[in-house]
C-alpha cells in the first residue's frame, strides 16, 4: 500500500514510518521543514510538503495514497482546546478525499478519554458526559462523523506514556520536575495507574490496524494495563538520588504544574480485544524495565 502518514518526523510518526517500510508499504509522509525532508527522504519515503495547518496539502496527500495514518498534534498546551478543534479540521479534510473509497483512515486519540471510572477501559468503551466536554473528545468525534459519510475511519487510541529512546513526553517532564524540585512525587498514595507502551510496539500496532482492520475499529495501544504512580516515582527518585514523597492533591498543583492533571489521573487501560483482533502482541520492555535505564536521566 502507498500509505500517507502526518507527523511522519515525530516521536511516534517515525517509528510508523519505518514499520511501514520494513513491510514493504510505501510511505508518503507529510513534512513542513527542508531539515524534516531530508530526515524523511533518509528512511526511504517519499516527501510530501506542507503541514497540518494546510488543509489542502492534507487532501492532497490523502488523495494519492491507498489509506492515510494520522499522528500529528500540536501538543502546546497553552492552546489545547484550540488544537484539539484543529485536529477535528484536519481529520474531516482528509475524509474529505475518502468518502466511499474503503481506503482506511486511522486517526489518534489517547485512553485518557476514558479515565476516572475506576474501572478498566476496553476498546468498546465510549467516554462518559463528563468527558465529552474535554477538548481532546473532538478526534474521534471527527472519525465518528467521518464513518457516518462512508469513510473506513479508525480510532488508535494511545495512553499517556508512550516510551522509548527520544522520547519527549509525560514520562520526561516528570523526570525534569523532579530534578528541579528535588524530590520525585506522587498524589496521595500515588495508587493512580498510567497504562504505557514501547514506540515500537505501537508502530506495529499502527500497520496492522492499517492492513486488517477488525473489529469495532477502536484499538488499544496498550502494553503496561495500569502502572501506578509512585512506581513511576521510585524509579526516577533512585535514578536523580532524591527522595521519593506524596504530595497532596492540593499541593500536586503547585507542584507538577501543568501536568498536574495528568500525575493523579487512574487509567487502567486494557488491549484485550486489539490483540484478539489484530494478533497484536507487544515485545518491547515495559514502561518500568524501559525508565530504568541512564538514557532517560542524561541531560
Amino acid at each position: 500500500m502507498r500509505v500517507f502518514v502526518t507527523g511522519a518526523t515525530g516521536f511516534v510518526g517515525s517509528a510508523v514510518v519505518q514499520e511501514l517500510i520494513a513491510a514493504g508499504h510505501q510511505v508518503l509522509g507529510l513534512v513542513r521543514s527542508d531539515a524534516s525532508a531530508k530526515l524523511l527522504s533518509a528512511t526511504g519515503a517519499e516527501v510530501h510538503r506542507g503541514d497540518i495547518e494546510d488543509l489542502d496539502s492534507l487532501r492532497s496527500g490523502a488523495a494519492m495514497a491507498d489509506g492515510v495514518i494520522h499522528t500529528a498534534f500540536n501538543h502546546d498546551f497553552s492552546k489545547f482546546q484550540a488544537n484539539c478543534e484543529a485536529d477535528r479540521k484536519i481529520i474531516t479534510a482528509m475524509a474529505d478525499v475518502l468518502v466511499g473509497s474503503d481506503r482506511p483512515l486511522i486517526i489518534t486519540s489517547g485512553t485518557g478519554l476514558l479515565a476516572g471510572s475506576g474501572l478498566v477501559a476496553t476498546e468498546d468503551a465510549m467516554p462518559p458526559a463528563a468527558t465529552r466536554a474535554m477538548p481532546r473528545v473532538a478526534s474521534e468525534e471527527a472519525a465518528a462523523a467521518a464513518v457516518e459519510r462512508g469513510v473506513r475511519a479508525l480510532v488508535l487510541r494511545l495512553p499517556p506514556s508512550v516510551h522509548g529512546d527520544g522520547d519527549h513526553g509525560f514520562i520526561p517532564a516528570l523526570i525534569g520536575i523532579a530534578r528541579q524540585k528535588g524530590v520525585a512525587a506522587y498524589v496521595g498514595e500515588g495508587l493512580n495507574r498510567w497504562p504505557a507502551v514501547h514506540r515500537l510496539d505501537a508502530a506495529r500496532l499502527y500497520r496492522l490496524a492499517l492492513e486488517q482492520g477488525a473489529g469495532i475499529g477502536r484499538y488499544h495501544a496498550v502494553d503496561d494495563q495500569g502502572i501506578a504512580m509512585r512506581d513511576i516515582a521510585a524509579i526516577i527518585g533512585k535514578h536523580l538520588n532524591i527522595p521519593v514523597v506524596s504530595k497532596s492533591p492540593q499541593e500536586a498543583a503547585e507542584h507538577f504544574g501543568w501536568i498536574a492533571h495528568f500525575a493523579g489521573f487512574d487509567n487502567p487501560s486494557s488491549s484485550a480485544l486489539t490483540r484478539q483482533w489484530l494478533g497484536w502482541q507487544p515485545t518491547q520492555p515495559g514502561l518500568i524495565a524501559d525508565l530504568d535505564r541512564l538514557q532517560y536521566f542524561e541531560i
